[in-house]
């Protein structure tokens, strides 16, 4: 859910740096126009994408590949140091 929200906020930019070069030129209040101030965002919200893909992975994905790992056969192979 997280990468999509961050791709549908990367394409908004994209969109509006596209179709709407006024108002990506209109400065906020500071000074700085609108275009870098989205374009500097783009840091933290891949950060947070990143956090919390991660944090998801950990909790649900790694626990699932531990067991898969565990009950095969091949995996235990591997483990050993004995690759077929």
């Amino acid at each position: 859910m997280t990468t999509f929200l961050a791709l549908g906020y990367f394409t908004v930019f994209l969109y509006l740096s596209a179709r709407e070069p006024a108002l990506m030129a209109r400065p906020l209040p500071g000074g700085l126009p609108l275009g870098p101030v989205l374009a500097l965002s783009h840091v933290p919200v891949t950060w947070l994408a990143v956090v919390v893909y991660e944090r998801t992975a950990r909790r649900y994905v790694d626990p699932l590949a531990r067991r898969v790992n565990q009950h095969a056969s091949w995996a235990a192979d591997v483990d050993r140091g004995r690759a077929r």
